[in-house]
């Protein structure tokens, strides 16, 4: 059974991305710049933001972070969008999410232009990707993929179960997954309606299990040999622990973990590959790979 690294290997992509970086400026160019909004003041959304400044400096990126009171109202955030659009020295931007009841999500997203789109939410990325085309694919499920790729799992022709559909992980991991020239997987998303999800998991070779529940997937779910990627990452309460909580994953890791030829740990799994996924497409925004 190989436990799956994801912080080892964020940090090795990193590493690859300075040294990229390092040939761009060496070259006359100027570094990757990143931009990113941050509204009001989660303490999740601080983290998440602080740890996307430190990626920055260590790919060697250039990251402008905006900070902007809850009370902000949906229009000034769009004037500050297309100020963020028109300004050639920043190659991407991110709005993190979630954002105050009153500001609409949705016309935010699409308000971003497609081409500094690095989150990968826009709906031209989303189409795009679902048609197989060059885009900005949403982080996690690439970091995901990339986890896979990274560690020889073999995905052609394997039945792979998505438990979740969110449109940030489980729709475009199946996406992924389906595509002949990416996964070319035999894909079922199951969900929260889903019947017979157990009877799925079963037959399953791949599942990633993105459905926001706690040791969701037990050992009696899974076959011998199967890889498990656990996307979860639910605050449980824990006296025992400094902070009051710990991390879950949606899989049930000490029983499931025995019966697995590989298995992403919860925290250090897929957690530092979305920051790095991020990064890589920040480079390629800044590259003009995708949209010329």
């Amino acid at each position: 059974m190989v436990i799956i690294d994801g912080k080892a290997t964020a940090a090795a992509i990193k590493a690859e991305i300075a040294a990229q970086v390092k040939d761009i400026v060496a070259s006359g160019g100027r570094p990757p710049h990143l931009g990113a909004i941050l509204v009001g003041h989660d303490g999740g959304s601080e983290t998440y933001v602080h740890n996307k400044v430190l990626a920055c400096e260590a790919c060697g990126f250039r990251s402008t972070l905006i900070r902007l009171e809850d009370d902000i109202t949906e229009g000034e955030l769009l004037d500050k969008i297309h100020e963020l659009n028109a300004d050639d020295e920043v190659d991407g931007f991110i709005v993190q999410l979630p954002l105050p009841a009153h500001i609409n999500e949705r016309r935010i997203i699409e308000a971003i232009d497609y081409r500094k789109d690095v989150d990968g939410f826009h709906p031209i990325n989303i189409g795009r990707m679902a048609l197989g085309m060059p885009s900005f694919i949403s982080a996690t499920p690439k970091g995901i993929y990339t986890l896979m790729q990274r560690y020889g799992i073999e995905t052609s022709g394997k039945k792979c179960v998505i438990l979740g559909r969110s449109n940030i992980v489980g729709q475009p991991m199946a996406q992924l997954m389906m595509q002949k020239k990416m996964g070319d997987a035999t894909v079922t998303v199951c969900h929260s309606h889903s019947a017979n999800i157990k009877e799925e998991c079963l037959q399953a070779d791949i599942i990633i299990a993105a459905i926001g529940r706690p040791q969701f997937l037990t050992a009696d779910m899974v076959k011998p040999g199967a890889v498990v990627i656990d996307v979860g990452t639910t605050r449980v309460a824990d006296a025992s622990r400094p902070k009051g909580f710990r991390l879950s994953g949606d899989v049930d890791f000490e029983h499931v973990a025995p019966l697995c030829s590989a298995i992403t740990p919860v925290p250090g799994g897929v957690g530092p590959m979305t920051i790095c996924m991020l990064m890589l497409n920040t480079l390629a925004a800044a590259r003009h790979e995708y949209f010329k």
